[in-house]
């Protein structure tokens, strides 16, 4: 398999994000994987396609490995801001710091992601940016997710003018906003373990969908739940 595209992917030793860099692997793209403790998966194949880069999303180290991709590889094509932390607790319960917090991880740092890349979306002529949001984006579930969904609601911002601002460009901008998913993050939320929570291969599908369009063809908002709940 010829693998020309690149796609960076923070948050991406677990989970949700784990999951898509093994589907986009499968799909031919070269992976720069952003993780605290960077450690190769033992489904990579073909080791050349795959770097490593030890990211925190505290750190402000997103022109560092922006460089180091096209140090690596030449290319940027992608960028996947998926790392993400939640508190819950209800907007009385927390403190300026809980919500501080969730903005630095889930709003500053992909933006900070994204904006380092630019230069190098724009030069692929059709850079796509795909930010995992959430459900908890489009509407509050309960007290205890409030705060989370202030987070995710900018995250959805993030993304809409993101996409405003990349379309002459040909860069295109989705927000993938799962509910409940079969991760450490997700189980933490259910009062029992469930089997019916998304699986994040699921979630990896339609993040490989938005990748793949064509120019003409943009989705600004990707929703997956694992049940009839509202979305909004």
């Amino acid at each position: 398999m010829e693998r020309s595209r690149v796609a960076m992917i923070s948050g991406s030793n677990r989970g949700i994000g784990a999951a898509i860099a093994h589907r986009l692997f499968h799909d031919g793209w070269r992976l720069s994987l952003g993780m605290r403790n960077p450690t190769m998966p033992d489904w990579v194949s073909d080791a050349d396609s795959v770097h490593l880069f030890p990211y925190e999303a505290t750190a402000g180290v997103e022109p560092t490995w922006v460089q180091t991709v096209n140090e690596t590889f030449g290319r940027i094509d992608a960028v996947i801001p998926n790392a993400g932390i939640i508190v819950a607790k209800s907007v009385i319960e927390a403190e300026d710091d809980d919500l501080d917090a969730m903005t630095e991880v889930n709003v500053k740092a992909p933006r900070r992601l994204v904006k380092a890349a630019w230069p190098s979306l724009i030069e692929s002529g059709s850079g796509r940016v795909v930010i995992i949001a959430s459900l908890s984006g489009k509407r509050v579930a309960s007290a205890r997710t409030g705060l989370y969904s202030i987070s995710k609601h900018a995250v959805v911002a993030l993304a809409h003018a993101l996409r405003h601002e990349g379309w002459e460009h040909g860069i295109r901008c989705t927000a993938v906003c799962p509910g409940l998913v079969e991760t450490e993050m997700g189980r933490g939320l259910v009062p029992e373990p469930s089997k019916e929570l998304t699986h994040p291969e699921d979630v990896a599908r339609l993040v490989s969908l938005g990748m793949d369009l064509r120019n003409s063809s943009s989705v600004s908002e990707m929703y997956i739940n694992c049940n009839d709940g509202e979305i909004y």
